[in-house]
């Protein structure tokens, strides 16, 4: 499995063949499968979904996806799906990076949930996790059966090679690993760390842009889809699953990433953040953080989203009689933040790349004291440029549940309050 090569657009119906002749002509399923392949189909949606919302691909195959062993119980008790337990604080919660591991740990040992809502049984909510792994995925595939995977990496390249083919991605890239695709894990820089959305909801979209107009923000064709590429290997392999909150593993003597065709619309694929085109204001005012919105999960509530993806990158600021960075705030949905690259405009220290942060519902937050101060005296003759920085945003419905292990780490930072402390009253009332 070598190929790098990308189909491009968002949802498009794909078609890729590593051996020429693969792929049926005029129908799916016929008799027998050109070069000796088996068919199967691979479903996201209900099989009667209206058909612009209907993914699946037809995947022709060296071995059907039902040969492996019995799944048992895989332990990893950084892992984490269960988001019902009780007590969650109202507190603003600030984390540096997770450290990079000592010992071998591959991927799916390196993930660590940071907190969710919702669950997978419901197809509703979300889960939120870091990773920090320094060793290849070698031997063991793994997929999920609970959401789809975004994965957006801080540290270091993946090489995500998967039953559809290869993504390569890099810090200020993104991947999203449909609901059931198998895949593995390559680190080519040998350690990479970097944060993972677990969508339980429905599938990842891109946003109507309504009075925005028919371009901007992400545009659909710098969306990229691997061709495809197989791997025929024989071996004592391991296939993890994650079923209902909790991994599974079983014995696999082939490679499962042995699809040699496929077509279809329901594939991995990958997005530059790099070429996002940032909407904002050139008058006054802030607007809302829903113009840096990447991809979106609907809900059942109309213009209310399950989880939101958006980012925060280079930009020009130009309004006039305005408080340029991020305001103060309180929302009806909950935030975790993440800092890819550079640093965050609306805080002057200590939110550092790989950290993070969780804001919950009505819970204040906003710009420290030192960016305040900073920003109430700017001279607003000019505008200012904001470069070199990546910093991002899932943002959910669902109060995000952060998990006993991620409040008792060391690497969270206690002291986080501290960084409003600075902002004193200013109050000055007309005298007579």
């Amino acid at each position: 499995m070598v190929s790098n090569a990308y189909q491009t657009g968002f949802g498009n119906e794909f078609a890729t063949e590593a051996v020429p002749g693969t792929l049926p002509l005029g129908r799916n399923s016929p008799q027998r499968v050109a070069h000796g392949l088996y068919a199967e189909q691979l479903t996201g949606t209900a099989f009667t979904a209206p058909r612009g919302s209907n993914r699946r691909s037809w995947l022709y195959r060296i071995r059907p996806a039902a040969m492996h062993g019995e799944f048992t119980p895989f332990a990893q008790p950084c892992l984490h799906g269960d988001f019902s337990h009780a007590a969650v604080s109202p507190n603003q919660l600030r984390w540096n990076p997770l450290p990079l591991p000592q010992a071998p740990t591959d991927f799916i040992e390196g993930l660590y949930t940071m907190g969710g809502n919702g669950s997978p049984e419901a197809h509703a909510g979300a889960a939120i996790h870091m990773y920090a792994a320094n060793a290849d995925m070698r031997g063991r595939y793994f997929y999920n059966a609970d959401g789809e995977l975004l994965v957006v990496p801080q540290l270091g390249r993946l090489r995500l090679r998967t039953e559809m083919g290869v993504l390569e991605v890099e810090p200020q890239q993104i991947a999203v690993i449909p609901r059931g695709v198998r895949f593995a894990v390559d680190l080519p820089d040998g350690q990479a760390r970097g944060y993972v959305c677990e969508n339980f909801g429905a599938l990842l979209k891109l946003p109507d842009l309504g009075p925005i107009g028919s371009n901007g923000l992400a545009n659909p064709r710098d969306f990229e889809t691997p061709v495809a590429a197989y791997e025929q290997l024989e071996g004592d392999f391991e296939l993890v699953a994650k079923f209902q909150g909790r991994l599974w593993r079983a014995a696999i003597g082939h490679s499962p990433l042995d699809v040699v065709g496929w077509h279809g619309n329901y594939a991995p694929y990958r997005y530059d953040l790099r070429r996002f085109n940032t909407i904002g204001s050139i008058s006054y005012d802030h607007p809302d953080p829903s113009i840096f919105l990447v991809l979106h999960s609907a809900s059942d509530t109309p213009g209310t989203s399950n989880l939101d993806f958006v980012i925060f990158p280079p930009r020009w600021l130009v309004a006039q009689d305005t408080f340029r960075p991020p305001w103060f705030h309180r929302n009806i949905a909950s935030e975790f933040m993440g800092l890819v690259h550079g640093a965050y405009d609306a805080k002057a220290e200590g939110f550092v790349p790989g950290g993070a942060s969780i804001h919950n519902c009505m819970t204040g937050h906003g710009p420290d004291a030192a960016t305040f101060d900073k920003a109430s005296g700017a001279d607003l003759s000019r505008p200012d440029v904001i470069t070199d920085t990546m910093a991002f945003m899932f943002e959910t419905r669902g109060v995000i549940r952060p998990t006993e292990q991620a409040i008792a780490a060391a690497h969270r930072q206690r002291d986080y309050q501290a960084c409003w402390s600075g902002l004193g009253d200013h109050f000055a009332p007309p005298q007579g």
